[in-house]
């Protein structure tokens, strides 16, 4: 019988499988899209029992697809989410995603007062509005009669680790990233609570990331074809996972990710906290911090291009190809063009919702393809700012273990390494936030053992073209400056 354990990552747009044997080969990976609700502006919404089924198809495709359920199975999730429900655990309003902005003047309020950076150093977050605690007050504020009738505010995890357990229960990692949770005394913070209008009792009791369970409902055992007394590992959170699962694990790699939004992450025996850019600092174990900054903007300035500069309506791969091909024939650095690439607004480390996206020094030489590349530039500009905040407090970085959809662009990459002049190595995994899950659970499952992927692509950076993207990145980072007024002026329109 083939042995396997699953790692599942719960994620914004999709719930994705990933089995590994116990010679840490890929075996088997299934998928499930859902939607994201905007039904008014700022506002990013999903149901949570689409993702509770797109969770349960994941683990019932895997079985079959292999003859055989899994050793164990172990959990990875995207950060930032509020469920507020009922005491059997049931919905009674719609989850909140990371994404949901609609508490952005509360985060500006506590930012700017003397009580945020207390809490900012009390639970490594971000102050944002995507941040539980900024979500939790807005809740209170505006949906009095929702707020009064929960009995516990969850994450996605959460929901579902109570659908296989009847019991409420968080780990440490999704914990940290709620702005609600003490990350150097693993407790809920009492100021953070007090501030947000909640209890510790309204909250999920926080254990380990190592944590597991055999002991799964009998109706959700038969549900998901498994036996009751498959081990699930509570897990930890997606970014976490990701640099476990991208082998970035030592003080000088980071590992880099770009999907939908993008993120450069570090991990350390100890938070590195920076108010200015706010790094964020979550919990990997009890004694390991993944700390680093989130952008907004990734793939989906690629999906705008293709869509509204190249008129694209249904994208194939060869729209991709044709796209990056263009951008090879412009020179580094696009002739002078600049791109700020803010579509979503902006998370590290300018931390700005109001901010947008903006071309700037547009000449009559310029055509289709500078646009193109200088776009993708602005998007290596974004995160090679927060690998600067990072390595402005004293993290020497020497190489970025990347992982990502955008790895299939060898353009795209060679511009990430000319951009922050590091060496990348290009890591061929299915996904590395469900890897990251399966290690954990091998950690306590078969301890000693070790996996390496020796599968990777190492991309060195042209000198002289790091050397014209060092000029033009302080350029960058000074005209967000410059135009930051403006552009919150623009956005307070509202044409």
């Amino acid at each position: 019988m083939q042995q396997y354990i699953l790692g599942i990552d719960i994620g914004t747009g999709s719930t994705k499988g990933v089995a590994m044997d116990l010679a840490g080969k890929v075996i088997g990976t299934s998928q499930h899209h859902y939607e994201v609700y905007h039904p008014e502006q700022g506002f990013s919404e999903q149901d949570p029992e689409l993702i509770w089924e797109a969770f349960v198809k994941c683990i019932k495709d895997i079985s079959v697809e292999l003859g055989a359920p899994p050793d164990a199975i172990s959990l990875s999730s995207a950060m930032h989410s509020v469920i507020p429900v009922d005491k059997d655990g049931h919905a009674i309003s719609e989850m909140m995603t990371w994404a949901d902005v609609r508490s952005e003047s509360i985060a500006t309020e506590i930012r700017n007062s003397p009580q945020g950076e207390s809490i900012y150093h009390i639970t490594g977050t971000p102050i944002h509005p995507m941040s539980p605690l900024c979500k939790l007050i807005w809740l209170r504020q505006n949906r009095e009669e929702v707020f009064k009738k929960t009995h516990k505010f969850i994450s996605i995890k959460g929901y579902i680790w109570h659908k296989l357990f009847n019991e409420f229960q968080i780990d440490y990692s999704i914990a940290s990233a709620s702005g609600l949770f003490d990350i150097i005394n693993l407790h809920w913070s009492a100021e953070a609570c007090q501030l947000a209008g909640v209890t510790e009792q309204q909250l999920s009791k926080p254990v380990n990331t190592n944590y597991s369970r055999h002991d799964i409902d009998p109706t959700i055992s038969i549900l998901l074809s498994i036996p009751a007394d498959t081990p699930f590992f509570i897990g930890a959170s997606d970014g976490c996972c990701a640099n476990l699962g991208s082998h970035a694990t030592t003080p000088d790699t980071a590992a880099l990710t770009i999907g939908t939004s993008g993120a450069v992450r570090v991990t350390s025996p100890v938070p590195i906290y920076n108010y200015s850019a706010m790094t964020f600092n979550y919990l990997l174990d009890e004694k390991t911090f993944v700390s680093g900054g989130a952008v907004n903007n990734g793939g989906n300035i690629v999906d705008w291009l293709l869509k509204m500069f190249l008129k694209k309506g249904e994208v194939v791969d060869q729209d991709y190809e044709d796209l990056f091909n263009a951008i090879d024939l412009i020179p580094a650095g696009s002739s002078g063009m600049i791109f700020l690439p803010y579509l979503n607004g902006e998370r590290a480390p300018i931390w700005d919702a109001n901010s947008s996206g903006s071309f700037l020094n547009i000449g009559p030489e310029h055509e289709q393809g500078h646009f193109l590349r200088a776009a993708i530039e602005g998007v290596c500009y974004a995160l090679n700012d927060v690998l600067k905040s990072l390595e402005s407090q004293s993290v020497s970085i020497k190489q970025l273990n990347v992982s990502g959809g955008f790895i299939t662009s060898k353009t795209w990459l060679q511009i990430l390494a000319d951009i922050t002049g590091k060496t990348l190595f290009v890591l061929q995994l299915e996904d590395a936030s469900a890897i990251g899950a399966i290690y954990l659970a091998m950690r306590e499952l078969y301890p000693g053992k070790n996996y390496s992927d020796n599968n990777n692509i190492r991309i060195e950076p042209n000198r002289k073209n790091h050397q014209l993207y060092a000029t033009a990145f302080l350029y960058y980072k000074e005209i967000y400056s410059k135009i930051k007024e403006p552009m919150k002026q623009l956005h307070e329109l509202n044409f």
